[in-house]
């Protein structure tokens, strides 16, 4: 196999596949290929396996059959056991992820091996991988995970069956208002108000068993599967970027607060220092928002 950024082997990622990712990163969302699809840790036998030898804080599952929008209070439970949901998956109308998969020393691997592919191109960067996770999503046919954001950096692999991610742009005020950004870097939830009018400016990107889609810090998305039972695998880092950003909205939110004047925050908040350094001294002084 030919290799263009690193010396060892690919696992997850093959040359095009890294060129791809680096005419990206870290701001655009892209459409890659991997080779994941047989490895056997994401077999649907294995993933009901680890289930259930994780703890409950690590399984999120629930009804599939979503609004694009929809409140965390408001989402229903789908009424059977994580077992169940994972036995029945293909006729049960649920959605089901299973969180922080590298607490699991088999799937550790896994992600380091994948990520390993990636890191000489996120380190050009935006330095140094930090806070390394893995998640696999079990979903039925026809579900729809609604419009939210994460925080970290993230690549979600296809592995079973097919389902469309719409992105939508990263720094749009509109479809993530500053308030969001700033409660959302104080622990609030991550699911965004949804508004048909956005749709324009989203990125639909088709997955099918072997595609994979970069999906950038905070971009905002939703994810409605095909007509099969989809499994797909996401592999997640932080960085000294995603990492600053953060500390600069939850800066915002108790500057916000106390009616002082917010911070500009810039396209790299990692070189930011007197905005950091506030944000330390805010910590210091116990300001809550």
């Amino acid at each position: 196999m030919s290799v263009h950024h690193s010396i060892a082997p690919s696992v997850a990622f093959d040359e095009a596949a890294r060129d791809n990712f680096a005419s990206a990163y870290p701001d655009k969302p892209v459409h890659l290929t991997h080779l994941l699809v047989d490895h056997p840790l994401l077999a649907l036998s294995a993933i009901a396996e680890l289930a259930e030898r994780m703890p409950a804080d690590s399984v999120e599952y629930n009804r599939g059959d979503l609004p694009l929008g929809v409140k965390p209070e408001d989402t229903p439970d789908n009424g059977l056991s994580l077992g169940e949901t994972i036995r029945t998956i293909e006729t049960n109308g649920s959605w089901a992820v299973l969180k922080n998969v590298e607490r699991d020393p088999a799937y550790s691997e896994l992600l380091d091996a994948a990520l390993d592919d990636l890191r000489p191109i996120v380190g050009a960067s935006t330095g140094e991988m930090l806070h390394m996770e893995a998640f696999i999503f079990i979903t039925s046919p026809g579900s729809v995970t609604p419009f939210h954001m994460d925080p970290e950096h993230n690549i979600l692999l296809q592995i079973r069956s097919d389902k469309t991610m719409t992105v939508f742009p990263t720094h749009d005020t509109e479809t993530v208002p500053a308030e969001k950004s700033e409660s959302f870097a104080r622990g609030g939830h991550r699911n965004l108000i949804w508004e048909d009018r956005f749709i324009e400016r989203g990125l639909p990107v088709h997955l099918k068993p072997g595609e994979a889609v970069h999906v950038p810090v905070k971009a905002p998305h939703f994810v409605r599967n095909g007509e099969g039972v989809s499994v797909s695998f996401s592999i997640t880092w932080r960085s000294r970027r995603s990492v600053a950003e953060g500390e600069l909205h939850s800066l915002n939110a108790r500057l916000r607060a106390k009616g002082l004047p917010l911070v500009k925050i810039s396209r790299t908040p990692e070189k930011q220092w007197l905005a950091r350094g506030l944000f330390r001294l805010v910590n210091r002084l116990g300001w809550d928002a």
